[in-house]
């Protein structure tokens, strides 16, 4: 089998389905069932089923699709060693970014990377941070940078820090907000945890919530309009003057602070262009620099 043959497995594994995987693989479907019975040829075995709910795979297949992860990665893992027997910075950095990074400060910073070693690419996976998490801990990307104190047992370094914000168009008592129409946005767990429990801590109801969107630079857009209020992170605010805003504080007082870290694996420091990044990432100001 070569890595094509186990990146079908995988695919075919996550969507259980021919038509979903031949569309995901830019293939023909009868290419693809070619290929799956080509496979199964060489391990004499039978390794899917179809059936009325789709693809169902045998308790063989199911070893191989599991296989088929470690054996991605490994087949990378030895590209990248190749690569980095040479004495130039090349090849792919895989990185994975939480939404709000890719959007605001991920470009200007691979912009300057780039210009520095012309011949990296970059391949880059957006998401909650929680995901992020997820694809570092299984190094399926080379460095994450996520927003919130996850727990992580390998390497990091802080980026920046930032206050929870109420954001509104006029002000506002801090005392009417049960009264007031709150604007709600798709964010990441920790940062809901983190509103939640500041509000169960200063109020017995529940929020007044008039309109619910994507994330949280469509709420503030609904703010800057004067639709209601919204509890945003501080840097979505920075550079809109017109929005008045308020640091949500806990018992002592204190601000709400949330920060947002780059993680690694510090094996991974082992490939020239992972080392060359966190080195660069490390000399940058988030807030000043990009």
């Amino acid at each position: 089998m070569n890595e094509r043959d186990w990146h079908i497995l995988k695919v075919l594994h996550e969507h259980r389905n021919i038509t979903k995987t031949a569309q995901s693989l830019y293939i023909s479907q009868p290419s693809l069932t070619k290929r799956i019975q080509q496979i199964e040829k060489e391990f004499n075995l039978k390794i899917v089923e179809r059936g009325t709910r789709g693809v169902q795979f045998t308790p063989q297949g199911e070893y191989l699709a599991i296989c088929a992860d470690e054996m991605l990665i490994r087949l990378r893992q030895i590209k990248e060693t190749a690569f980095n027997m040479g004495q130039e910075i090349s090849g792919t950095l895989r990185l994975g970014v939480s939404n709000y990074i890719t959007l605001h400060k991920l470009p200007g910073l691979l912009k300057i990377f780039r210009e520095r070693f012309p011949k990296v690419d970059f391949h880059v996976t957006t998401g909650w941070s929680k995901e992020v998490l997820n694809l570092i801990y299984k190094e399926e990307v080379h460095v994450g940078i996520v927003r919130g104190d996850y727990q992580w047992s390998g390497s990091r370094h802080h980026l920046f820090e930032e206050t929870i914000c109420i954001a509104s168009k006029e002000k506002i008592d801090v005392r009417n907000l049960p009264f007031l129409p709150r604007i709600d946005y798709g964010t990441d767990a920790l940062l809901k945890t983190m509103i939640d429990n500041w509000w169960r801590d200063n109020f017995s109801g529940p929020p007044l919530v008039g309109m619910e969107v994507d994330k949280g630079d469509t709420c503030k857009e609904m703010v800057r309009n004067g639709l209601g209020y919204g509890i945003l992170p501080s840097v979505l605010l920075e550079k809109d003057q017109n929005l008045r805003q308020m640091d949500l504080k806990d018992k002592q007082g204190n601000p709400l602070i949330r920060n947002t870290w780059m993680l690694y694996h510090e094996k991974s420091l082992e490939l020239k262009l992972v080392k060359e990044f966190v080195e660069f990432v490390k000399g940058v100001d988030f807030m000043r620099d990009i």
